[in-house]
């Protein structure tokens, strides 16, 4: 087993919680939060390291699994200009994927949070978490429900 891989360990009653209702064979294939935040202090949205141990460590805090270890780049500022530039940094989990983009010279970030599984029960220790790391001074939120008509069972062989 790979050393970047979650410790959390879900058990069949967790599970059963985290998945969506069923109505006429089908359910809501998952959930994606997305989070604005404004008012951020430069020093933190523009440290590497910051967002490499941010990434690594929300999954545990709500709930996932690590699939690899986080990928944070530094991106350049577009030709336009319309893009100052940042960090920008994605980690594979086990219910999909979990992805920030910081642009430190205008005091913002976004966030997205996007998984099969229901994690609604997080939502709170996500924000506490992702507000102490960056202080930020407003946010908008939003979240989504995905694939509003999955269905449970294979459709083809």
């Amino acid at each position: 087993m790979p050393k970047y891989r979650s410790k959390n360990r879900i058990t069949m009653k967790k599970a059963k919680r985290k998945t969506f209702p069923v109505k006429n064979g089908k359910t809501t294939l998952g959930m994606h939060l997305m989070l604005d935040a404004y008012g951020v202090p430069f020093e933190q949205l523009n440290d590497m390291k910051l967002v490499f141990k941010f990434l690594y460590r929300l999954p545990d805090i709500i709930g996932m699994s690590r699939l690899s270890t986080p990928l944070v780049v530094n991106a350049e500022e577009t030709a336009s200009g319309f893009d100052p530039g940042g960090i920008s940094g994605v980690i594979m989990v086990n219910e999909s994927h979990i992805g920030i983009h910081t642009f430190a010279k205008r005091g913002f970030f976004s966030l997205d949070v996007y998984s099969c599984s229901n994690f609604k029960h997080y939502v709170d220790s996500l924000l506490k978490y992702t507000k102490k790391t960056f202080p930020y001074k407003k946010k908008a939120l939003r979240i989504v429900r995905r694939g509003l008509e999955y269905p449970i069972k294979n459709i083809r062989e």
